[in-house]
Parts: structure tokens; C-alpha cells; sequence
């Protein structure tokens, strides 16, 4: 062989290595789909520390399903809906996400729990070419992805995500009420630590120094340490990177000690739970959230009947919780029935990157993604607790 041959045979393929990245195509496995039925799958928190937001997700993707299922399913298919549990564990979540994709063969998952749990299983997901689709946390993992590794495009988020949330919260409050000694107590996960991100770059921005940062670990109950510091480091905003019952035990702290500090909670404190069960405790809380909360006695239409459907169903009142559960199977049926009659992998991929439109029908901002984005919004508002109930304060903030 010629040296000129050789050289032009190396060059080819150093040109083959090259291209190697743009040509790979994302695999999206087709298992789960039949002629008539779709299987999805979730894992939630219905045992665990943050079983309040896992059981009614749960059953607003079950009522979700069923009312589809009623009306003759997508495209003729209908849903099989199949919840584990995980307890809120990395590992049980794990185990979750193996079962139902290795036994019950799902088409993708909807609608996981938890930034912790959703972290530690979503490589397995993609790996099998199973979407992730609206998982409940809005950790920037759950929607920002590399173009040069395919398998990540098979993740897509719908929440409000806690960084941008977080910021346009902390800005207007800021702003506003013309605070100077800005706090936080975060969880200490991957939820929490995007709550912190937010916090940061956004204190960063506007040159005001963080007066205290400090954190917890996930499922304890004394806050005593946490809040004894930000009081003697003279915080006027604390900003809550907590769930329920932390946000509870450290605003009940802040009134022992007297403390009357101005609390922001990042968007999984904004849910009927807080103010239920926190009562006195609570109010005046501050939360970042994406929609505005529906009461039975002042929701009109669509959402009055849902809710009057939901306790029906249920025996218990809708919450944020079973709202944002309803909604991942309505968005995941808008791009399915888009994908059309010869459902597969690939054409619910295109549908959701198609830039089509899905609206709910509690007003939330508009759903919309692309091939570039994976992220449904960033629209925040400020709501606060006022007389035990959630009051909108402020809408379309942005920072």
C-alpha cells in the first residue's frame, strides 16, 4: 500500500471520529406501546418524609388517566398507569426505575419524585431510551442537556425550576420591601442546593452579601440551631429551601425566640399543607410558585368541577400537589395524541420538540418546548399566606 493511500485512509477516518457525535441519534425504545394500551410509569413518595406531595401526585395522574381512559384513551390506547413506591430513597428509587422498565416494560416515565431520587435513576432511564417526562423537581438536571450526548434529550420538565423561580422571588422581595441582609437554610440535596444556586446568583447580582447560609439534612425535625443563627446574624429575608413540615418547624422556631423576620419559601412550600397545618406559625409566609391555587368556594368552570371530581374520587380536597399530578398525564396525552396513530418512540420525541403549544386548564403558564429547550417556563409569581389561605401578591416576574 502507498504511503499517500495510507495517509488518505487515516484521514477518512479521523473525518469518521469527527462526524461521530452529530450523526448519533438518540435511541427511544418503542416497549409499552401496543394497539391498544400505552404503559407509564412513575416512582413517588407515598411512604416517605415527603409523602404529602407523592400521594396526591399520585392520584391526580390516576384521576388523570381514568378520565382518558373513559373518553376512549390516545388514539384508541389506553393508559396503564403503574406507581412504585420509593419512600423518598435514592436507592428505592433505583430499584423502582430497574423494575419497571426491566418487568412492567414501560414507554416512559412520568411524573418521578423528589431531585435526590430523580438523580439517582434517570442514567438507567436513558440508557434504555425510557423518557423522563415532568418529573416533580425543577433541579436543572431534569431539563438542561448536553446536544453531544443524544440520550439526554429524552428528559423534559414542566415545573417552574427553583434557580429562575428563586431568583425573580428573591429580587421582587428584595426590591420591594428594600431588604439588606439577605438568609438562607436550605435543604442539603440536590433540591435544596438549586434553591441555594438561585439564592446566590441573585444576591451576587444585585452586590448585596449573604447575611447566613445554612442547611439541614433531609428528613430531620429540629431547626433550633439553624434559626438561632440567622436571628443573631441579623437576617431580614430567610429564604426557605425546604419542603412542608421543615418549613413548618422553622418558621414555629422563629416564633419561640420571637423572631419577626420576613420568610420566602421556594416553590415545594407553596401547597395547602403549609398553611393547614402550620396555621398561626405560617402566616405571612412568602412562597415562589407557577399557578395560582384553586379554593372550592372561589374556583370557577373547569376547575370547580374538577375539584367537586377529585373529592368525589378521593374522599379528601385537591391540593397543588394532585393539580400538578393531573397535569403530567394531560401534557404527556397532548404531545402522545400529536404524535398520532402510528405511535412510536421517536414521533412522541418529535412531538414534544415540535414547539406545539399545551395549555391546562387551571391557567398555568403555556407548555412549549424545542429541540433546543426542554424547559416548559420560567413565568414566576409570589404568593403569601394570608388568613390561612394563599393570596397572589405578584405575577410575571422574571429577573
Amino acid at each position: 500500500m502507498s504511503k499517500s493511500f495510507k495517509a488518505f485512509g487515516l484521514a477518512i477516518g479521523a473525518l469518521a471520529l469527527t462526524q461521530m457525535p452529530a450523526l448519533a441519534q438518540t435511541k427511544v425504545t418503542d416497549q409499552g406501546i401496543s394497539a391498544g394500551e400505552i404503559v407509564l410509569g412513575s416512582h413517588q413518595d407515598l411512604s416517605g418524609p415527603i409523602k404529602s406531595w407523592g400521594v396526591p401526585v399520585a392520584n391526580g395522574m390516576k384521576m388523570a388517566a381514568d378520565e382518558l381512559n373513559a373518553a376512549g384513551g390516545i388514539q384508541g390506547r389506553k393508559i396503564k398507569l403503574i406507581v412504585e413506591d420509593s419512600g423518598y430513597d435514592p436507592k428505592r428509587a433505583v430499584l423502582a426505575s430497574q423494575k419497571l422498565i426491566e418487568k412492567d416494560k414501560v414507554f416512559a416515565m412520568v411524573g418521578p419524585m423528589g431531585s435526590p431520587t430523580v438523580l439517582a435513576a434517570q442514567d438507567i432511564l436513558f440508557d434504555a431510551g425510557v423518557l423522563q417526562l415532568f418529573p416533580l423537581t425543577a433541579a436543572e438536571f431534569t431539563y438542561k442537556f448536553d446536544a453531544a450526548k443524544p440520550q439526554e434529550r429524552l428528559k423534559f420538565n414542566n415545573l417552574l425550576p427553583y434557580v429562575e423561580s428563586t431568583r425573580a422571588a428573591v429580587k421582587y422581595l428584595i426590591e420591594s420591601k428594600n431588604l439588606k441582609k439577605p438568609c438562607i437554610m436550605h435543604q442539603d440535596d440536590e433540591y435544596g442546593k438549586n434553591v441555594l444556586d438561585g439564592f446566590t446568583q441573585q444576591v451576587a447580582a444585585m452586590k448585596i452579601p449573604a447575611a447566613s447560609v445554612t442547611s439541614y439534612k433531609r428528613g430531620v425535625s429540629d431547626f433550633s440551631a439553624q434559626v438561632a443563627k440567622m436571628k443573631s446574624d441579623g437576617c431580614d429575608i430567610v429564604v426557605l429551601g425546604t419542603v412542608v413540615r421543615e418549613t413548618i418547624g422553622a418558621m414555629v422556631e422563629a416564633k419561640k425566640l420571637g423572631w419577626d423576620v420576613i420568610f420566602l419559601g421556594a416553590t415545594p412550600t407553596n401547597v395547602l399543607e403549609v398553611p393547614a397545618l402550620g396555621k398561626e406559625a405560617v402566616e405571612g409566609l412568602y412562597a415562589a410558585s407557577g399557578f395560582e391555587i384553586p379554593y372550592e368556594d372561589t374556583a370557577k368552570g373547569k376547575v370547580k368541577d374538577w375539584l367537586a371530581n377529585y373529592k368525589k374520587a378521593y374522599g379528601t380536597d385537591a391540593n397543588t400537589q394532585a393539580i400538578i399530578g393531573y397535569n403530567v398525564i394531560m401534557t404527556f396525552a397532548h404531545y402522545a395524541n400529536k404524535a398520532g396513530k402510528d405511535f412510536n418512540g421517536k414521533k412522541m420525541l418529535d412531538a414534544l420538540e415540535s414547539g406545539d403549544v399545551f395549555q391546562d386548564i387551571f391557567s398555568s403558564p403555556p407548555t412549549k418546548f424545542s429541540n433546543s429547550n426542554h424547559l416548559a417556563t420560567t413565568i414566576t409569581q409570589v404568593q403569601q399566606v394570608k388568613s390561612g389561605r394563599w393570596v397572589l401578591m405578584k405575577d410575571s416576574l422574571s429577573f
